[in-house]
């Protein structure tokens, strides 16, 4: 593009895409080594959990994936390219030798203890780019199909002790990864001029299984983590989850697998987009209270933080010569000063003004209102049981003019307002209410568990259910059985 306005929107859909990145680097490294941080914990001996792209062979004998596809809507406007960066993870092989006593030869043995860590072997994630610039025009159907490779390698880097003295080295090996990405674009019926674009990305590696393979070597020529970031200078895409309403039918025929397409960077970005193994929200970001990468997205920062703080010195040790993103988070924590410390424990996102209908008239000149909150003996203001006139296993709320309370059986219709991608899983399923609950604006929300849900007993033990406003949710046509107990029951 050689215009000032298309040198601005290229420009800016490339700020975006450093901006994306950080969230996608989260993603990328989701789950890559978990806390304790070492190679000998239970934990980190089953990982590469998310967008992994086995070779085609493994799809067959293994189960997994080979390929994922993004369907997308965009509305060209001034765009004539396509800017596109498939990012993903190859796996090396790292190995450990030790030095033996002629000087010149090694051996491998299960670890080398240094002063300051102990190596052991490990499987590292190395990024790859894959990045691309096409014409919107040569994506036509039947569309653009680019080709890709990494070679194998092997690399060696010795190991010395503390005076300096070589004691053994780290071998690391990468197998050949082979990969086909497949773009084609097509214009969505009707006056608006959109288009939906589908992105395939497909692993073809030809290793095929021996009769001892494993999953962990098709790691090794598996794209690991595989996601996508998408530009459109001076262009925009539309969101996958809040699609304008005439652009809903086009999103309900998209297509997405094993992969989710959201908004990136900013709230005033639309012309950038990242396809993500795992489900975001449009325009994810990463909470300005997170002190960096901990890897362990299983567990809140600030216990994360406590616990690695907490490990012993052969721990913290052992997770150094793990891998070096285990050692900067060891690092991290043990020099993370005070007050970052107490920023991990909460947040405030949002504030509004209280009216007085809310809190009743003010206390006097100078005072301000307070809100009119229950109170009673031995209990906090926010405790249901502190509210005589509140009983969420008793309440009920009108619904398509019937009565819904704890035990009835309920259709579920998530979508009505901004919501996540998850609530597709869940529209249209039936549920059985398990509580009616007022929060101090007045609002109602409906407790339920989704029928058929494995994980039902528990919920109820720890009072974990999903939440829905009564617009959300619609009486079965005909009333059917119980199918799990309610409040107090057996089931």
């Amino acid at each position: 593009m050689t215009t000032d306005t298309g040198a601005d929107a290229v420009a800016r859909v490339l700020e975006g895409f450093a901006d994306a990145r950080t969230v996608a680097d989260a993603v990328l490294f989701e789950g890559y080594v978990l806390y304790p941080y070492r190679a000998s914990a239970g934990k980190n001996r089953l990982r590469w959990q998310f967008g992994v792209l086995v070779p085609p062979a493994w799809e067959e004998a293994g189960g997994e994936h080979a390929e994922q596809r993004t369907d997308c809507l965009l509305e060209p406007r001034r765009a004539d390219r396509l800017l596109a960066e498939l990012r993903f993870l190859h796996v090396r092989r790292r190995t450990v030798e030790r030095l033996h006593a002629d000087g010149r030869s090694f051996g491998d043995v299960p670890e080398l203890e240094l002063p300051d860590r102990v190596i052991v072997p490990w499987d590292e994630g190395v990024t790859e780019q894959i990045e691309l610039s096409l014409p919107l025009a040569e994506l036509a159907v039947p569309g653009h199909s680019v080709a890709f490779h990494r070679p194998e390698s092997v690399e060696y880097e010795p190991v010395r002790d503390g005076g300096g003295r070589t004691v053994g080295r780290m071998v690391r090996t990468r197998q050949r990864v082979e990969g086909e990405i497949r773009l084609a674009a097509e214009p969505v019926p009707g006056p608006y001029g959109a288009m939906r674009l589908t992105v395939t990305v497909r692993n073809t590696s030809p290793w095929a299984p021996g009769p001892d393979s494993g999953r962990d070597t098709a790691l090794t020529h598996s794209l690991v983590a595989a996601h996508l970031l998408l530009g459109l200078p001076g262009g925009r895409f539309l969101s996958m989850t809040d699609p304008p309403q005439w652009a809903r039918p086009a999103a309900e025929a998209c297509r997405n697998e094993h992969t989710w397409p959201v908004l990136a960077s900013g709230p005033d970005h639309r012309d950038v987009l990242l396809s993500s193994p795992i489900i975001l929200e449009d325009h994810p970001r990463i909470a300005d209270e997170s002190p960096g990468a901990l890897y362990d997205a299983t567990e809140i920062d600030e216990i994360l933080s406590l616990r690695t703080a907490a490990l012993t010195e052969r721990e913290k040790r052992e997770a150094r010569g793990t891998d070096d993103r285990a050692a900067d988070v060891i690092e991290l924590v043990d020099d993370m000063p005070a007050p970052v410390m107490e920023r991990l424990h909460g947040a405030i996102r949002g504030l509004r003004e209280i009216t007085e209908e809310e809190t009743g008239p003010s206390d006097g000149p100078g005072r301000p209102s307070v809100p009119r909150l229950p109170t009673g003996p031995g209990l906090p203001w926010w405790d249901p049981g502190n509210d005589p006139e509140a009983d969420p296993a008793r309440d009920a709320v009108l619904v398509a003019g019937r009565a819904v309370r704890a035990g009835s059986r309920v259709r579920l219709r998530p979508g009505l307002r901004h919501t996540d991608a998850q609530d597709m899983f869940l529209h249209g399923r039936y549920a059985t209410v398990e509580a009616v609950l007022r929060d101090l604006d007045g609002e109602v929300h409906v407790a339920v568990v989704v029928d058929g849900d494995p994980g039902a007993d528990v919920r109820r033990d720890q009072g974990r259910f999903l939440y829905f406003k009564p617009d959300e949710i619609d009486p079965p046509d005909e009333e059917r059985p119980l199918t799990a107990a309610g409040p107090g029951e057996d089931g």
